[in-house]
C-alpha cells in the first residue's frame, strides 16, 4: 500500500484546491508533477543509488581489518611426528588470527574509480534535471490543453445558443406565414451539428482532464491563465540554439559519461603497475600441523606484489574501455544533434505560429462583422437563411482557429524554453536537490 500514499497525497491536494475555491496556477501544477512524478522518482532514486558508489570506491583509500579464528580437530601424520616416533596424532587445534592491510599504492586504481562514480553520478544528476525540464513540458501541454478544450467547449456552447434563437426566429416566421418549411429544416439541422460539436467539445475537455490527471497528478479545478514567457525568448535561432547547446541537461548528462568513460579507462591502466600494501598481522595457534602448544606470530611488513602476465586480459581490457570512450563521443555527438534539431523545430514552430496569428485574429474579427452585418440583412430579406448559418458557423470555426492558434503559440513559447533547460527556472519551480552535481562544472 506505500506505493499508493503520494497517489493519494495529490489526489488529496487536487481536492483541497476545489474545496476552497483556489485557482490552481500553471507554477502550482508543475511543482505538484515535479514533487510526485513516477518518472522523476525513479530518477531521483537512481541518481542516490550511483552517488553510492562513491563511497564503495572511496573504500580503497583506508585500511581493511580482517579477523579469522577456528576450533577443531586435527589428525596429523607428517615426518615431524615420525621423527617423534607418534606417527599419526590426534589433536584438538586451535586458530586465531587479525590482518591489518592499508594500501599504500594500487596503479591510482582506486582514485580513478571514484573519479568514474563522480562523473556517472553528475550524468545522473542531469538526468534528472532533464527528465523534470521533459515532465514539466508535458505538464504544461496538459495544463494549457484543459484551459483550451474550456474556451472551445464556451465558443460552442455560444454557437450553439446562436443556432437555437435563429431556429427560434425560423420558426416564429413560420407560425406568422412568412417562412419556409425547407428554413425550418436547414435550421434544425444545423441546430443538431451546433449540438453535435459541443458534446465533441465536451468530450474532448474529459480527454484534456484525464491527460491532465495522468502528468500532474490530480483532476484539474479552476485553472488560472498561464503567463506568457516571451520575454525569456531567445532574439534569434542562434542564440537560441548556442542557449540550448550550453545549458540542455542532456547534453550535459553525456559530457559527463565521457568524463566517466575516460576515468574507466584510467582505471585500466592499475593492473600495469605493482600494487603495495602495509600489513601489520598477529596469530595465535595451538595444536598446529600435528606439533602440541602455541604458536604466535606478530609481523609488520610492505608487501609489493606485481603480476607479470595473465593472459592478456589487461591489454583486452584496455582496448575495450578506449572503445568504451569512443561510444560515449558518439552518444554525445548524436545528442548534441537531436539538442540543436529539437531547438530548430521548436523555434520554427514558435515563429510560423507567431507569424500567423494576425491572420487567425483579422479572420475572427473579419467573421464577427460579416455575421452582424448578415443578421442585420437577414431581417430586413437581403441575405438568406443559408449566408446566415454559414456565416455563423464561420464565426464559430473562426474563433476556434484563433484559440486553437493562441494555445498553439503559448505552448510553442515553453517548448523553446524546455529546449534551452529554462522552463522550470521560469516557471519559478523547486527542483529535487538531486539535480545538483557533485563536481564543478568545468564549462556550460
Amino acid at each position: 500500500m506505500y506505493r499508493f500514499k503520494p497517489i493519494v497525497a495529490s489526489m488529496c491536494v487536487g481536492m483541497a484546491f476545489s474545496a476552497v475555491g483556489h485557482a490552481q496556477s500553471l507554477q502550482e501544477a508543475i511543482q505538484l508533477t515535479i514533487n510526485e512524478n513516477p518518472e522523476i522518482q525513479a530518477k531521483r532514486s537512481e541518481r542516490r543509488a550511483v552517488e553510492e558508489q562513491i563511497s564503495q570506491a572511496r573504500a580503497g583509500f583506508f585500511p581493511t581489518v580482517d579477523i579469522a579464528a577456528g576450533y577443531g580437530f586435527e589428525q596429523s601424520n607428517s615426518p615431524i611426528t615420525r621423527s617423534r616416533g607418534d606417527g599419526t596424532v590426534q589433536f584438538g587445534r586451535e586458530e586465531a588470527s587479525v590482518m591489518l592491510r592499508q594500501m599504500i599504492f594500487d596503479g591510482m586504481a582506486t582514485y580513478n574509480e571514484v573519479e568514474r562514480h563522480e562523473a556517472r553520478t553528475d550524468a545522473r544528476a542531469y538526468a534528472v534535471f532533464g527528465q523534470s525540464e521533459i515532465t514539466a513540458l508535458k505538464g504544461v501541454q496538459a495544463y494549457l490543453d484543459v484551459l483550451r478544450r474550456q474556451e472551445l467547449v464556451e465558443i460552442a456552447q455560444e454557437n450553439l445558443l446562436i443556432h437555437q434563437r435563429t431556429d427560434d426566429q425560423i420558426r416564429m416566421r413560420a407560425e406568422r406565414g412568412i417562412g419556409k418549411k425547407a428554413d425550418i429544416d436547414q435550421s434544425r439541422g444545423r441546430v443538431a451539428l451546433a449540438e453535435s460539436n459541443l458534446k465533441a467539445e465536451e468530450g474532448n475537455l474529459r480527454d484534456a482532464q484525464t491527460a491532465f490527471l495522468r502528468v500532474i497528478g490530480v483532476l484539474p479545478g479552476k485553472l488560472e491563465a498561464a503567463n506568457d514567457p516571451t520575454e525569456e525568448i531567445p532574439a534569434n535561432l542562434d542564440e537560441a540554439v548556442d542557449k540550448a547547446v550550453a545549458n540542455h541537461p542532456v547534453l550535459k548528462s553525456a559530457n559527463a559519461d565521457i568524463d566517466s568513460a575516460y576515468s574507466q579507462h584510467e582505471t585500466a591502466k592499475s593492473p600495469y603497475f605493482p600494487r603495495i600494501d602495509f600489513e601489520v598481522g598477529a596469530s595465535h595457534n595451538n595444536d598446529l600441523d600435528g606439533v602440541r602448544g602455541k604458536n604466535e606470530d606478530l609481523t609488520a611488513m610492505v608487501r609489493l606484489r606485481y603480476n607479470l602476465f595473465n593472459g592478456g586480459k589487461d591489454w583486452a581490457r584496455r582496448g575495450e574501455t578506449a572503445h568504451l570512450i569512443n561510444q560515449a563521443k558518439d552518444i554525445r555527438d548524436d545528442t548534441y544533434r537531436q539538442v540543436v534539431e529539437s531547438m530548430r523545430l521548436s523555434w520554427v514552430a514558435y515563429q510560423t505560429i507567431d507569424g500567423q496569428m494576425e491572420f487567425f485574429r483579422n479572420h475572427r474579427d473579419a467573421s464577427i462583422k460579416t455575421l452582424e452585418a448578415y443578421q442585420k440583412q437577414f431581417n430586413i430579406g437581403q441575405r438568406t437563411l443559408l449566408d446566415l448559418l454559414d456565416s455563423t458557423n464561420e464565426v464559430y470555426l473562426a474563433k476556434a482557429a484563433y484559440i486553437n492558434a493562441s494555445y498553439d503559440l503559448l505552448y510553442a513559447k515553453y517548448r523553446v524554453l524546455a529546449g534551452m533547460g529554462a522552463l522550470n527556472r521560469f516557471l519559478g519551480v523547486k527542483l529535487p536537490e538531486e539535480i545538483e552535481p557533485i563536481r564543478e562544472e568545468e564549462s556550460s
